[in-house]
């Protein structure tokens, strides 16, 4: 699926890893010694009934309360709850530890998650959870003293409603930007089915028993593909003071880039605003967090109820406006409407649900790029009637009818000498999600100014 490249490419080895990550810790945690400095006048309750848990379950890691403030809450990860897990249904992964690796796109000095339950059956108890720093790419050892005991209210027992999810409280460690985060939880009980997002291009880990204090990774001998019930992953940053919100299909999901090696397009925006700040060019400080799903459409879900892979209308309430300080949303999405919904035949529903995402962001000031639907002629769903529908889509977008602003992607990725395909060298293969190469050119044509600001105000 990804034409032959170097899937290797771009991995650090690990001693490199540890090098980098150690001197980045190094240097976060003396930036951060003064934001430190007075926790102690805080209540400290947490913190020592922590301790006195920690104690009782033997071997399990420490909890360490974050500072009440000192930054701005940034959504430094994130993935959509995308579907039940088939086979989970009964048993849920009740005896089994989950140790998700997710990659850090803000860096920050405290961090929190979200689990959920959204397609659960029945309330899901967690009754171990904790976050540490990855030792190296690929690996479920911990960085040494890193890992963190999670608490939720105060509690290292979580109960997840069916259909519904919780945030832990913060604790205190320095995530710098590009880190590995292992985030583990623990469940005795039976319960499903597991929701999950199987599209993660990013291995994680299980294992039998609650490993969740073990920080050697040694029990994690099951790698998977998938994440599990973890759904975001906030840091306290002073290095952003926003979020932007990336809401897609599988090209936002990255389905096709290369695995472990954090080349979705989101990736590298990320990493472009981060530079260009450090530049000190006038962009906004912002972090970027990816809410694709592969298969997505804007119309339409799946089936089950909740229904797996909800459609876009459903989602983005879930998924864009209630991420962590958002400021914006980048949406591509439409594709797999006209390759698979017949009422996407008439571009005028299909930019109508378009538009009802914009009203819905505007709502909240949210400024909203909109991303024109690139070509796959040679794909197996590809036919002229099809190619019609996008050609009136990208129309009403590039005119400026539908988004604030427009990242052109269909321009940046076509073949010029026959625009109903993707260009050779940013086509994967499969003639509709991109390479490595076409994941990078789609974040370079994002223009970063296009970010400033608010919604256009109603006159």
């Amino acid at each position: 699926m990804t034409g032959g490249h170097d899937r290797g490419a771009g991995k650090p080895p690990a001693t490199q890893y540890r090098a980098l990550l150690a001197a980045v810790l190094a240097a976060a945690l003396a930036l951060s010694v003064g934001i430190y400095v007075g926790v102690a006048a805080d209540d400290g309750t947490a913190d020592r009934g922590a301790d006195r848990t920690a104690r009782a379950d033997g071997g399990h890691p420490r909890g360490e309360v974050a500072p009440a403030s000192a930054g701005t809450w940034v959504g430094a990860w994130s993935a959509s709850p995308a579907a039940a897990e088939p086979g989970t249904e009964t048993t849920g992964l009740a005896g089994r530890s989950v140790r998700n690796v997710v990659h850090a796109g803000a860096g920050g000095t405290s961090a929190r998650i979200t689990l959920s339950n959204l397609y659960g059956q029945t309330p899901l108890t967690i009754t171990h959870a904790s976050l540490a720093l990855a030792d190296g790419p690929g690996t479920a050892a911990a960085a040494p003293g890193t890992l963190r005991a999670l608490t939720f209210s105060g509690s290292r027992r979580a109960v997840v409603p069916a259909g519904g999810q919780v945030t832990s409280d913060p604790v205190r460690l320095a995530v710098p930007y590009g880190a590995d985060v292992l985030v583990s939880t623990y469940s005795p009980t039976r319960s499903g089915p597991v929701t999950y997002h199987p599209r993660a291009r990013q291995t994680s880990f299980l294992a039998d028993g609650d490993r969740t204090g073990d920080s050697t990774g040694r029990a994690y001998t099951e790698r998977t593909p998938y994440w599990r019930y973890l759904t975001a992953l906030d840091v306290l940053s002073n290095e952003a003071e926003g979020t932007v919100v990336a809401f897609g299909d599988s090209i936002t999901d990255g389905v096709t880039s290369t695995e472990g090696a954090n080349r979705r397009w989101t990736d590298v925006l990320a990493a472009r605003l981060r530079e260009a700040v450090a530049q000190g060019r006038d962009v906004p400080r912002y972090s970027v967090v990816n809410q694709g799903i592969s298969g997505n459409r804007v119309l339409t879900g799946g089936r089950g109820r909740p229904a797996d892979n909800p459609s876009g209308l459903d989602r983005f309430s879930r998924d864009v406006l209630d991420r962590t300080d958002v400021k914006a949303v980048i949406i591509d999405l439409g594709v797999n409407d006209i390759l698979r919904d017949p009422a996407a035949a008439d571009p005028e529903v299909l930019l109508d649900g378009l538009r009802t995402l914009v009203d819905r962001a505007h709502a909240r000031g949210l400024k909203v790029i909109g991303a024109t639907l690139m070509p796959f002629g040679g794909h197996r769903g590809y036919s002229a009637a099809r190619e019609a529908v996008r050609q009136e889509v990208n129309a009403e977008i590039r005119a400026g009818r539908v988004f604030d602003a427009v990242a052109d992607f269909d321009r940046a990725l076509r073949d010029p000498y026959d625009p109903r395909r993707l260009r050779a060298d940013y086509d994967c293969g499969d003639h509709l999600h991109p390479s490595d190469q076409g994941y990078a050119r789609m974040a370079e044509v994002i223009d970063l100014d296009d970010l400033k600001g608010a919604a256009p105000a109603r006159l």
